[in-house]
């Protein structure tokens, strides 16, 4: 850190800040986020100026010995990782086994980090961590949507008259679905509603399960099929 930083270095601090907020912020606001690309850059921002603030209270000229018993600069970017992480919690949402946003509080605290290397004058550490946090985001994500993952959707189909109820389980087994009976109720027409969960494990790039649905509709008639999601 730069003991007697000029304006032009602040500046310098500052602007290449944005410019990794942005970077880093376009995948968020690509995928819809509610953290997205104004947000990450105030984020940088923030932590940025506090770590600029820091550095600017470095210097000993001027100041008593007594001065230095009190002084503790880090405060500032600790003070910062303590407010983002508030910030991180309110953007991850769980409503029962979905979890979102996990992805979004890591990208901000990862652009925290980013900022205090910034506003302390580390340049080449925060331009290296800007690169390695865009390539995870944007390279990574080809990967992340080839690697085979559960999934899974809520089914609801109408019971045929004297048909068991394990019927349906075993007929979607053979083409890689697992399904878990979960209640039954009835229709208006008297006829009876079965409810199962169906797991199948698949990539995220894959085709959707256009083959379970084709079966279902041969032998069933299907009153419901909502995948659950987990998002980023």
């Amino acid at each position: 850190m730069t003991l007697y930083p000029t304006w032009e270095d602040i500046i310098i601090r500052l602007l290449l800040t944005i410019v990794a907020g942005a970077i880093i912020g376009l995948d968020r606001e690509a995928s819809g986020r509610a953290a997205g690309f104004r947000t990450t850059i105030l984020v940088g921002l923030a932590a940025c100026t506090a770590m600029i603030q820091a550095n600017l209270i470095l210097p000993t000229t001027g100041k008593s010995p007594e001065y230095f018993v009190n002084m503790d600069v880090l405060r500032f970017p600790l003070g910062i990782l303590t407010g983002v992480g508030f910030i991180g919690g309110g953007a991850i949402f769980k409503r029962g086994d979905l979890v979102t946003g996990v992805t979004t509080a890591a990208t901000l605290w990862v652009m925290t980090a980013i900022g205090l290397a910034f506003g302390g004058g580390q340049i080449i550490l925060a331009s290296i961590v800007t690169v390695l946090a865009f390539l995870t985001l944007w390279g990574l994500k080809w990967l992340d949507a080839r690697i085979p993952r559960e999934h899974r959707a809520i089914l609801s189909v109408v019971r045929k008259s004297g048909e068991p109820r394990g019927e349906l389980e075993s007929s979607i087994r053979h083409l890689g679905y697992r399904a878990r009976f979960v209640k039954a109720q009835k229709a208006e027409n008297g006829k009876a509603i079965l409810s199962y969960e169906v797991h199948w494990r698949r990539p995220e790039a894959a085709d959707p399960p256009v083959d379970l649905l084709d079966l279902l509709e041969s032998s069933y008639s299907v009153e419901k099929f909502e995948t659950i999601r987990e998002s980023g």
